[in-house]
């Protein structure tokens, strides 16, 4: 049966991790019962998807979130915001609720959209494509250690999105230091193209290819069965894509119901390819 890239590329790394990868010792997280959350993980892991050629970073061994994941992108780059009232109240989205900062009680800190906020990172990246279209500097770095020292909270794990124009194209590649990648790895590929897809239209370019590199993708201990069970379901032949309302350019206009997902059997995955718990190292 024909295996689309996505779930190709899961499989692999997965295997990869469970085959091939390290325990770590002394882990920063730990579980709500309070134990360690140990990883097995590998290093500096790299995937690319060409949006031009259909391919999207979509599996059908489980079924993704992909609103959610856009609604989260929405929050920290349009909405500049890292409150979590606003992704409570505005997008029902709840799971940065156990990293509530303790120096910006109500927030998760000066972090991801307070960042982008306090240095005008979004307009910036989106005026230096416009005015410099080969310019080699459109980057958008979460990473800033004064915001850091300011208050605490998580640090970003994807921290960097560098974009560049290849003719009618525009490209972007994601920057993660670390990946939980069963929970989130494919949200974070998803909702990164989601974003790439708004500021190539804002910008007046296609989307072309989109690449991923994690420095640290792991899967934690308690998820080591849901690993195997993965690795022993069966992909679902499709080939989904996500279009984006045709009517809008700007930005900061778009919403989550511009986004279409075709192609993508969430009944047949349902009922094949279940959803599974998995627990989250906090």
């Amino acid at each position: 049966m024909h295996m689309n890239k996505a779930d190709l590329i899961f499989k692999e790394t997965v295997k990869n991790i469970m085959e091939n990868g390290v325990m770590d010792i002394n882990p920063r997280p730990k579980y709500k019962d309070g134990t360690p959350a140990h990883t097995k993980f590998i290093n500096h892991v790299v995937h690319t998807y060409d949006l031009e050629k259909g391919e999207l970073p979509l599996i059908t061994l489980r079924n993704i979130a992909i609103k959610n994941g856009i609604k989260e992108i929405l929050w920290i780059y349009q909405d500049q915001s890292s409150d979590l009232s606003v992704l409570k109240e505005k997008y029902n989205i709840h799971w940065w609720d156990e990293w509530e900062s303790k120096d910006m009680p109500g927030t998760i800190g000066r972090r991801y959209g307070a960042t982008v906020k306090k240095y005008d990172l979004m307009n910036k990246l989106l005026d230096g494509i416009k005015s410099d279209p080969y310019g080699r500097r459109h980057i958008i770095s979460l990473w800033q250690e004064n915001d850091f020292e300011e208050t605490d909270g998580l640090k970003p794990c994807a921290f960097m999105t560098i974009f560049n124009v290849r003719g009618e194209f525009l490209d972007m590649a994601l920057i993660q230091r670390s990946s939980d990648f069963i929970t989130a790895g494919n949200i974070n590929q998803v909702q990164y193209v989601a974003f790439l897809m708004m500021v190539a239209r804002h910008c007046g370019y296609k989307p072309g290819k989109f690449t991923h590199f994690i420095d640290n993708v792991q899967v934690y201990d308690r998820h080591f069965d849901a690993a195997r069970e993965l690795l022993n379901r069966e992909a679902i032949e499709c080939n989904p894509r996500l279009i984006l309302n045709p009517e809008k350019k700007d930005f900061y206009d778009f919403t989550v119901d511009d986004f279409i997902l075709e192609g993508y059997p969430r009944e047949e995955i349902n009922e094949k390819n279940p959803q599974l718990k998995l627990e989250i190292g906090i």
